[in-house]
């Protein structure tokens, strides 16, 4: 990894959950999230369109709350991918 992807990743992470910000909860940390839309089954979105998720909103929240537990529920609940993606580089602009 490029020192500017570790910086990105870190600027990313800084912005805590991007799911508990839209909702309004005080800041929660955050993991990196590699969205998957349009990407094939080994594939992974480059660093520089990363997504900060809590760890509930990521891995361990179960279906409906984590995104790897299940993304069509979870997108519909929180927003797609793109839809976040979108708001993250709008707040590190």
């Amino acid at each position: 990894m490029k020192a500017a992807e570790r910086l990105h990743l870190s600027r990313v992470a800084s912005l805590g959950c991007i799911v508990c910000r839209i909702a309004g909860y005080e800041f929660s940390p955050a993991e990196i999230h590699h969205p998957r839309t349009g990407m094939g089954m080994s594939q992974r979105a480059s660093h520089f369109d990363a997504i900060p998720l809590c760890c509930i909103h990521h891995r361990t929240g179960g279906h409906g709350l984590a995104i790897h537990a299940g993304q069509k529920t979870w997108e519909a609940k929180f927003g797609t991918e793109t839809e976040l993606l979108a708001q993250v580089k709008e707040l590190l602009a």
